[in-house]
């Protein structure tokens, strides 16, 4: 069964916005496991907006009695002060994500041209620490080839352009579906695990769901948006019904 781990971060930038402790980030992540997710995912930004340090030694806190059972995954830009604190934490999983000035979410993966010599003493640091690293790409042979050879244990394929594609639908959809399929065949012959992330929701998920090798998907933004109508365990549960359901 391909797992969900459940991005909380919205539920931070709520709270954010009005200061104090409400909505509860650590409430949020109790729904979720109540719910059924076998995982948690926050990304801490270094203007912390929305998730802040404490909240991931909270979060930390909260699921240590649970680790053999629920997946922690902490994504992020491979600045110092994240790297500290992840080898500090000890997530199961941290997922790498270039940041770019000023941007609001995630706009690509890595270049394949970024500098290996950083990346591959990152990745050997957390590996050091026992944390499985993914790397945030897009479906292209030459960045999934990219993580294979700095030792990446895991891709995470930026699925964006996918769920734009699934609203044109047609050629555009079966196009894109195939280069997706591509990149995860190629991931799965060199040995890298696939995790798939942003912009994946209810509707676009019934066809992503078939990728083939997919472990995980990260969602946030589309289920704590439905969450506000129908109520976070409701919509972590009709998640985890489409991913546990195949044709």
């Amino acid at each position: 069964m391909i797992r969900l781990s459940v991005n909380v971060n919205k539920v931070a930038t709520l709270r954010n916005s009005r200061g104090g402790g409400v909505p509860s980030v650590i409430e949020a992540v109790r729904v979720c496991l109540k719910a059924g997710a076998p995982g948690i995912t926050v990304h801490p930004r270094a203007d912390q907006r929305h998730i802040t340090r404490q909240d991931v030694y909270e979060i930390a806190a909260e699921l240590a009695p649970l680790r053999k059972t629920i997946e922690f995954n902490i994504e992020g830009d491979p600045r110092p002060d994240l790297l500290d604190l992840v080898t500090e934490v000890r997530p199961h999983q941290c997922t790498l994500v270039p940041v770019h000035p000023g941007e609001i979410t995630s706009q690509a993966g890595w270049s394949p041209d970024t500098s290996r010599v950083e990346m591959h003493r990152t990745i050997d640091r957390l590996h050091g620490s026992g944390v499985r690293v993914s790397l945030f790409v897009d479906p292209e042979p030459e960045a999934v080839d990219w993580a294979a050879k700095l030792g990446a244990d895991r891709i995470e394929l930026y699925t964006e352009p996918f769920a734009r594609a699934f609203e044109r639908g047609g050629q555009a959809l079966e196009e894109s579906y195939m280069q997706y399929e591509l990149a995860a065949k190629l991931a799965n012959a060199l040995g890298l695990g696939v995790n798939a992330g942003h912009d994946l929701d209810l509707l676009n998920l019934v066809r992503f769901r078939d990728l083939p090798n997919l472990d995980e998907v990260s969602i946030g933004h589309a289920l704590m948006s439905r969450a506000l109508f129908v109520g976070l365990e409701t919509v972590v549960r009709e998640y985890i019904g489409v991913l546990s359901t195949h044709d």
